[in-house]
This record gives C-alpha cells, structure tokens and sequence, in this order.
C-alpha cells in the first residue's frame, strides 16, 4: 500500500476504480479538484493501477475495511450507477477480458458456483458490493454519498434492496444524481440530495489540461483529419451484432453526406461487458464513406478532450453524454430495449437536468435523424445551453462545498443525518 494508506484519517474515495469505465475513472479527479488536499486513498473491489489510463491505484475496500476497522476514516462513494451493480457482475468486471470469457463460460450457468466464485475475489459477503457501510467500518467520523445513481433500484432482489437500505440508513450524507433514484429511496424513508453528476464540471475545472491533450497524439489527429468537424460516436457491445452495425453504418452513412462531418469512433470502457473495439473495426468497414477513423487511445485526457473538441456526441455511454452537455454540444444517447440496454439511469438523468427537448435518445435505426434534430436545435439555443451547462457547474460546486466542510471535519447541518 502508498504511504498515504498509513494516515491516521485517511479519506477513502470509494468506486468502480479497479475497472476502465470513463466516468468511473473521472470521478476521484473531480472530488479531489473540488476538495482540496488531503490524504486520499483510492478503494476499488480488487487492487488494481489505472494510471497509465489516467486513473488511479486501487486498494482493495475489504483490504482497507480490515485495516481501518477501528479508525475514524471517511468514506466518499464518489459517483456512478453504484446502488444497482450486484457483486457478480462487479466480480467479473473487474477482470481483463479473457479472463472474463472464461470465467463466464465456466461458471455462468451455475449460480453456487459463481457465488462461491464471486466471494473469493472480492473478499465480499455482499449482494451490493460498491454500497460501504458501517458494518465495515463501524469507527468511520464519516460514510458519504456523492451523487450515486440507482434508476433501477425497484429491478433488483429484494434481499439486495435490503441490504442496500440498510448501508444508507447508516450513512452520514446521501445524494443522488436523477430522480428516480430520490423516488426510490424516498419510498424506502431515506432522504438524499438531488445534485448534478460530478461530470458537469469537467469543462470548468480540466481546460487547460483538455487543450493540451486536443493539440497532440491522436486527438490532433483526428482534429486535423476532419477539419469541418467530427460525430464522437461510441456504444457498448450491445450494439455490436451484425444486424445493428448494418443498421449503424447505413445511418451514419447519410449522416456524413447531410453534415459533411467525420466519424471518430472511441472506448468509454474497456472493461469486460463495455466496449469492443472489434465492432467498431466492423462497422467502418461497412460505411461506404471513408470519413472514419478509430481512436485508439484509453486514456482518460485523451477521451474528454476527443469530446470537448468534437462537433456533437452519440453513444450509450451517460458520461460521454454528461462530458458533451458539460460544453453544450449536441448530445444523443443511442438505445435500444431488445437488448436490455434501454438507458434506463440515461432517461432518468436526461429527464431531471436536461429538460424535455433535450432528452434525445434513440434506437440505432433513428440515430441519423435524431443527430440532426439535436444538431438544428443547440444551433438556436446555444446560448440557453451553454447557461444551462454553467448552471448544473454551479449547483455541483455548492455540493462540493458542503461536501468539502464533511470531509475536512467541520460538521455542517446539511449533511448531518
């Protein structure tokens, strides 16, 4: 373990940090940007390094629960879809992707077994393994909730909405990010915030980092390739069957000819269950335009710049949608219920902050033609949206405030239960 491991009080900034997910890898730079110094330790599930990616070195949160078990820490989950994430599903994607593979097709089948597997990595009894509570860490001075999301939180076990219940009814602050998670814990007596997701500060506190990594590597070049601009486009392996690419590349066919823009297809994820960068080989191969590059790049700067310097954004990633928002650019989220990938915590974001003519979201067959809607109106609104954009920034701020008067110890009503 780091040094800062070591201290007395650590603040452990706990979340999805031990896999590659583009929001995941965002939220501990935001927190600690906000925050100010202090003597940060990462928790993941399982220990890991990120950095080369631009993330953060992970510790294990049962490591650190057993270590500081009787130490006044405080604990920051630091944001994301983390109250529906079942300990299976987190067990897998904290793999690399073989590994995933072969775990899936040797015990996927078995529930025994892939419970018993699940256990095992992650040193967890638990059904919602990114929910800390206090019988972790029954000592922590501090057990806080930055802007979690769980738009489906009625969808899961009961026992797992027990359990998450229970881990809440013990914590110190709650916030969430939409409100159909507040409905949710609402119905259950549990109050919490409503805040933006922390990724509505990316523009305001990243710039200058954001410009220098939009004027070198593969950004540039991409930058460079489509002069006149750029679709940032992105999807997760739901969408890689073949029917779907077909349906894709026919749509963003006629949107290169109507925009006169480029395609930059790009990873928000690289985990096990995100994004496969073989479907998007498949898929420019299938485009008769040749306006389409494919950045290949993980790396964290790299992605939100490619997003803050592009034309407009479409993927089902709600980070990459957040990020473009956050520089009011157009904005569609690609769906699709056959699959399962409805975009669920997508609506129910879209619906609390982006008000009802920004909730663009669409099935591939329609992604062309919802592009060019979003497109025609941020053209004649884009003053409203830029207010819109430094009006979530500020409301985030004042949490982050609030949240910073929590971790530093001075006790504020506000987030007291």
């Amino acid at each position: 373990m780091s040094s800062s491991v070591l201290a007395a009080n650590p603040v452990i900034v706990f979340g999805a940090f031990d896999r590659h997910n583009f929001g995941d890898l965002l939220f501990p730079h935001i927190l600690e940007a906000l925050t100010g110094p202090a003597d940060f330790v990462h928790a993941g599930l399982v220990a890991r390094t990120l950095n080369d990616a631009g993330g953060h070195q992970a510790h294990a949160i049962a490591d650190l629960a057993e270590r500081y078990r009787d130490w006044p820490v405080r604990i920051v989950h630091a944001g994301g879809e983390l109250l529906t994430c079942g300990a299976w599903e987190a067990a897998v994607m904290s793999l690399s992707i073989d590994e995933a593979q072969e775990i899936t097709a040797r015990l996927g089948s078995d529930a025994q077994q892939s419970l018993a597997w699940t256990r095992e990595r992650l040193c967890l009894q638990a059904l919602a393994p990114y929910v800390a509570g206090r019988a972790q860490f029954p000592c922590a001075d501090a057990i806080v909730h930055n802007a979690i999301g769980g738009a489906e939180l009625d969808a899961v076990t009961a026992a797992m909405r027990v359990e998450v219940r229970e881990k809440l009814a013990g914590a110190d602050s709650i916030s969430v990010r939409d409100r159909r998670t507040l409905a949710h814990l609402n119905s259950q007596g549990l109050a919490a915030e409503l805040v933006p997701d922390p990724a509505v500060m990316v523009a305001e506190l990243f710039a200058d980092r954001l410009q220098a990594h939009a004027a070198s590597g593969e950004v540039l070049q991409c930058r460079q390739a489509f002069p006149k601009g750029y679709l940032a486009l992105q999807f997760s392996i739901d969408f890689g069957d073949e029917a779907t690419l077909d349906t894709l590349a026919a749509g963003l066919d006629r949107f290169v000819r109507h925009s006169g823009w480029g395609i930059v297809l790009f990873r928000a994820g690289a985990a096990p269950w995100h994004d496969d960068i073989g479907a998007y080989r498949r898929l420019a191969a299938r485009m008769r335009s040749h306006a389409v590059r494919i950045l290949s790049s993980l790396h964290l700067w790299d992605i939100c710049a490619l997003l803050a310097r592009c034309s407009a954004y479409a993927g089902s990633s709600l980070h990459g949608r957040i990020v473009a928002a956050a520089h009011a650019l157009p904005r569609v989220t690609l769906c699709r219920d056959d699959t399962g990938s409805g975009c669920a915590k997508h609506a129910a974001y879209a619906e609390t902050w982006d008000g009802d003519r920004q909730c663009w979201l669409a099935e591939p067959a329609a992604l062309c033609e919802a592009l060019m809607d979003a497109i025609r109106i941020a053209s004649i609104e884009r003053e409203q949206q830029q207010a819109a954009a430094a009006a979530l920034a500020a409301r985030y701020r004042a949490h982050a405030e609030v949240l910073q008067a929590r971790l530093t110890g001075c006790v504020s009503a506000s987030l007291s239960r």
